[in-house]
C-alpha cells in the first residue's frame, strides 16, 4: 500500500516537473483525449518562462535531467515509440544520449574494487576522468599492461552509484501511470503501455548488469566475425563485473564528426551501404541487433572499418519475426501487397475478424506512393513507419520488438544518408534483403519449418505420458464442478473482495488527488 501511495505522489511530482519545463503543452492536439487536453491549458498556465529559442529537446532534457536518471532511460525508451509521443517528440528524445552529469571518480573506483575484489592501481597503469556519462553508466580512458608488457588503451564502462535501487522505485511510477491509462482510456490498450513497461524493466535490467553487455558483445562479435567492413571492440573478461565492463579502447572518427570523416580520404558512399547492409544482416540473419546505432556509437578506423560500440540496448527477433519482416519487405518489391496482408494476419498482429482485402487494399495505399518517387526519396525505416500507422484503422496491436526495429532502421539511414545525400537505400539493401528473403521464405526456410515442426512432435512425443495424466486430472476436476459447481472456501473469497474494494478506493484517491493537487498548483500560480 505504502509503495502504490508513493508510486502515485512519484507521479504527480513528474507530471508537475513537466508541466512546468513546457513538455505537456507540447504534446499533439490532433486525436487527444479530453484529459490531455484539459492537462494542455493547465501547463500553459504554470509553464515557467524560458529564453527565446529555447528547444524543445532542450526542455525534454532539463525535464527528465530534474526526475533522474531512470526518467532520462524513460526518455530514450520512449524514443522507440513515436506511436505513443508523436514524431516530433520521439526526435527530440533521440537527443537525450550521454547528457547527465558525470559522478566522481572516486565512486567509480570504489564500484571497481567492489566489483572485482581489487583495487583499480592493481588493475589497472592509469585510469582518467570520465569521458561520457548517461543514464546508467559513465566511461573512462584506462590503460592496461598486457602480458607481453606492452600497454594499450581501454574504455572502462561503470554503473552509476544507486542507479538499481531508484529505478526499481521509479519503476513502481512507470507501471501505476501505465496501467491507469490502460483502465480508463481504452483507446489506448492497443499500445500495449504495461507490455512496454515489462520492456523497459527488462532492458535497463540487462543493460545494469554490464557483464550481460560483454556477453552481447561477444555474442554479436561471434555472429559478425566473417562480415566485411563492421566488427565490434575486444572485452577484457579479467576486467569485466557485474558493475563494470572492460573493453578495447576504439582509435577511429565518431561518426557524427562529418567533417573529420570528409578529410580521412574514406569512400563515404561505400561506408554508407556498409552500414545499412551491416544493420540488415544483422536483424534479418542474426535476429539479434544494436539498438542504439547514433552516430555517437559509430566510429570509422583507420582502415575504413566501422566499429559499434555501447551495447546496453538491443533487440531480438524470433524466427516468426525475421520471417514477417522479410516478407514485408518483399512482398512490397514485388507489389504484392495481397501476400503483405496475409502476413499480417498469419503473424496475429491483425485481429482475424478483419478483412484481409479491405487490409491489402489499404497496404497499396502504403505502398504505391513508392513507385511513384525515386529511390533517393524513400526511407525503408519510412515504409515501416506507414505500415504500422495505417494498421492502427485494423486495430493491428502494437509490436514493440517491431517498432524497436523500426526505430533504429531509422537512426541507420539516416547517418548514411549524411555519409552520403544521394544514398539510394534499395539499392544497397538489395544485397543482404533479397538472399535473406529467399533463405527464409523460399525452400530452404521451408526446410527448416519443416525441421522444426519435427522437433516440436518429438518434444509433444516425450511429454506425452505426463500431459496425459494431467487431462485425466483436469477431466475429473471438470467432471466435478459440473455435478458440484465451483466452489471457494471463505477465506479466498473474503481476500479477493477485500483486495477488489482496495484496487478500487485506491484509483479513486489517486483521481481526487491529481484532482486537488492541480487545483493548488494552478491557484498557487493564479
Amino acid at each position: 500500500m505504502l509503495t502504490k501511495i508513493r508510486a502515485w505522489f512519484s507521479l504527480i511530482a513528474a507530471v508537475w516537473v513537466l508541466m512546468r519545463e513546457g513538455v505537456v503543452t507540447a504534446l499533439p492536439d490532433e486525436g487527444a483525449p479530453p484529459p490531455v487536453v484539459t492537462a494542455k491549458r493547465i501547463a500553459k498556465l504554470i509553464e515557467r518562462r524560458r529564453p527565446p529559442g529555447t528547444t524543445q529537446s532542450k526542455k525534454l532534457g532539463d525535464a527528465l535531467g530534474r526526475l533522474g536518471p531512470s526518467w532520462v532511460k524513460l526518455g530514450q525508451f520512449l524514443a522507440t515509440r513515436p506511436d505513443i509521443v508523436g514524431k516530433s517528440i520521439a526526435h527530440d528524445l533521440e537527443l537525450l544520449q550521454d547528457r547527465m552529469e558525470s559522478f566522481p571518480t572516486d565512486q567509480a573506483k570504489a564500484a571497481i574494487r567492489a566489483t572485482l575484489g581489487k583495487p583499480v592501481d592493481v588493475l589497472f597503469t592509469s585510469f582518467g576522468e570520465p569521458i561520457a556519462a548517461a543514464s546508467i553508466a559513465q566511461v573512462h580512458k584506462a590503460t592496461v599492461q598486457g602480458k607481453d608488457g606492452n600497454t594499450r588503451n581501454v574504455a572502462v564502462k561503470v554503473i552509476r552509484p544507486g542507479v538499481r535501487e531508484r529505478f526499481a522505485w521509479d519503476l513502481h511510477t512507470f507501471y501505476t501511470a501505465a496501467r491507469f491509462v490502460d483502465r480508463w482510456f481504452p483507446v489506448a490498450r492497443r499500445l500495449m503501455l504495461v507490455q512496454s513497461v515489462d520492456m523497459l524493466a527488462e532492458s535497463a535490467r540487462l543493460e545494469m548488469e554490464l557483464r550481460l553487455e560483454a556477453a552481447a558483445f561477444s555474442e554479436m562479435a561471434d555472429n559478425t566475425k566473417d562480415d566485411p567492413g563492421f566488427r565490434l571492440p575486444a572485452i577484457d573478461w579479467q576486467r569485466t563485473g557485474r558493475d563494470c565492463v572492460t573493453m578495447e579502447w576504439v582509435d577511429g572518427i565518431k561518426m557524427n564528426n562529418h567533417a573529420a570523416l570528409v578529410e580521412s580520404g574514406h569512400d563515404l558512399n561505400a561506408v554508407a551501404d556498409n552500414l545499412i547492409q551491416s544493420f540488415l544482416r544483422h536483424a534479418i540473419r542474426d535476429g539479434f541487433f544494436h539498438a542504439d546505432m547514433h552516430p555517437g556509437n559509430l566510429f570509422l578506423d583507420k582502415d575504413g572499418i566501422i566499429v559499434a560500440v555501447d551495447l546496453g540496448i538491443a533487440g531480438r527477433l524470433g524466427k516468426p519475426e525475421r520471417r514477417f519482416l522479410a516478407e514485408i519487405l518483399y512482398g512490397f518489391i514485388r507489389k504484392d501487397y495481397r501476400r503483405v496482408a496475409e502476413v499480417h494476419f498469419e503473424a496475429g498482429y491483425v485481429p482475424g475478424d478483419k478483412d484481409v482485402e479491405s487490409f491489402a487494399q489499404a497496404l497499396r495505399a502504403v505502398g504505391e506512393p513508392i513507385y511513384g518517387a525515386t529511390a533517393e526519396d524513400i526511407e525503408m525505416g519510412g515504409l515501416l513507419a506507414l505500415l504500422f500507422d495505417i494498421t492502427e484503422v485494423f486495430e493491428m496491436r502494437t509490436q514493440p520488438q517491431l517498432l524497436l526495429l523500426q526505430k533504429t532502421m531509422v537512426v541507420v539511414e539516416g547517418v548514411a544518408r549524411r555519409l552520403n545525400p544521394d544514398f539510394n537505400m534499395w539499392q544497397a539493401a538489395k544485397p543482404v534483403v533479397i538472399p535473406q528473403a529467399t533463405r527464409l521464405i523460399g525452400p530452404i526456410g521451408r526446410i527448416d519449418e519443416g525441421i522444426e515442426g519435427v522437433k516440436a512432435f518429438g518434444q509433444l512425443a516425450r511429454q506425452a505420458p505426463e500431459l496425459a495424466k494431467r487431462a485425466e486430472r483436469l477431466s475429473v476436476a471438470v467432471d466435478s464442478m459440473a455435478v458440484n459447481g465451483l466452489h471457494l472456501d471463505d477465506d479466498t473469497i473474503k481476500r479477493l473482495a477485500k483486495a477488489q474494494r482496495r484496487e478500487r478506493r485506491w484509483d479513486r484517491v489517486a483521481l481526487w488527488v491529481i484532482a486537488i493537487s492541480a487545483a493548488i498548483y494552478t491557484a498557487t500560480i493564479l
